[in-house]
């Protein structure tokens, strides 16, 4: 009988949850950073009863629920982490070893992944396989990924755009406003973003080529400045924020305006959020103002693809993100979104094999 050849060896470094926490942004010593020991760079026997698949991640996605998933609440529509247990994510990874008949090693997929540095997926049917082409690897985090898919089915099912509409744009530098703005424009909409420093809004203006942009820590009143930049009113808010920018925009709004409620981060650092004062604006107005998540519109997906592939080659959409380099560094990155450290699209790169790589 032919004995099968030992499995190579390598050391797995995990990001694990500490605890969960309640009523504040995380912290970086809400996560550590331990050494798993050595894995076998082979699926173990163990899972083949269940195709799997290893993998070797690549880049990491921080992205604004994972704050949601830190804390002991099951009421959302995706369960909580477990203290002690690995962090995880969307992610971009290639694939090491595979009992799983639509993925062989060398594949680049991407889906959700553990913070960490090789995981064993166990429900391989989460994984798409990423094809070469001329688009970066940890593009398919962002651009093409969840948040780009969060602005498209955001702006295009929620919103009901129209021609000529004033769009309004929150948090509108990170990685899905930046693609609502320029959505907005291509479709021919007059749109303004807010963000949290000049920097930001240099680029909003410059480089996304919104119509005007303001950095709302600079405007001692919010309603007043929102009145300044849409004289006529607000057809379209695409919410990131909450709190008192959702009260100023609903004095704001024009009657039968959409409001697509994609977060609230402001909500984020309170232990009593702050509730909305002006609501009253929706009845007379006529405001419809709708929460959604991406994963409900999954049947829009191959357009986005193609659209936003075709956007990006025609030099019609440009994309920022902000990367840090090595696994230690990713409890930072997660934090610094909660402050508005990150210029654009927040990731993570595990591993720099690829790094020159578009697929």
């Amino acid at each position: 009988m032919e004995q099968q050849q030992a499995a190579p060896m390598a050391r797995n470094r995990k990001v694990v949850l500490r605890e969960y926490i309640a009523g504040r942004p995380p912290r970086e010593d809400d996560m550590v950073l331990v050494d798993g020991g050595t894995v076998a760079l082979r699926v173990p026997e163990a899972a083949a009863p269940a195709p799997a698949v290893l993998v070797k991640n690549l880049y990491l996605s921080c992205d604004p629920y994972m704050r949601g998933r830190m804390r002991d609440f099951h009421g959302s529509y995706i369960p909580p982490f477990k203290p002690g247990s690995v962090i995880e994510g969307l992610g971009v990874a290639r694939v090491v070893d595979s009992t799983h008949p639509g993925f062989s090693a060398g594949d680049i997929v991407s889906g959700m992944t553990g913070w960490e540095e090789y995981s064993l997926i166990d429900r391989p049917e989460q994984l798409s396989k990423i094809q070469q082409s001329d688009i970066p690897l940890s593009y398919h985090l962002g651009l093409l990924g969840m948040p780009g898919f969060t602005a498209y089915a955001g702006f295009y099912e929620i919103c009901s755009p129209k021609k000529g509409e004033f769009v309004f744009v929150s948090a509108a530098s990170g990685a899905v406003g930046q693609i609502v703005g320029q959505l907005a424009k291509l479709h021919g909409c007059y749109v303004v973003g807010s963000a949290g420093t000049n920097q930001k809004v240099e680029l909003l203006k410059g480089k996304f080529g919104f119509d005007a942009a303001f950095n709302y820590k600079e405007e001692p009143d919010l309603t007043a400045a929102l009145k300044r930049y849409f004289p006529e009113g607000i057809d379209i808010y695409f919410e990131n924020v909450g709190g008192p920018m959702l009260d100023a925009v609903l004095l704001n709004m024009r009657t039968h305006g959409r409001i697509a409620v994609c977060g609230m981060v402001s909500q984020n650092a309170l232990t009593d959020p702050v509730g909305i004062h002006n609501i009253f604006c929706l009845v007379p107005k006529r405001i419809r103002m709708q929460g959604f998540i991406q994963s409900d519109h999954l049947h829009m997906f191959p357009q986005f693809v193609s659209d936003m592939a075709k956007h990006y080659r025609d030099g019609k959409i440009v994309y920022v993100e902000d990367m840090s380099i090595g696994l230690e560094n990713a409890p930072a990155a997660l934090v610094g979104l909660f402050s508005g450290k990150n210029v654009g699209k927040k990731v993570v790169c595990v591993s720099q094999e690829l790094s020159q790589c578009t697929f």
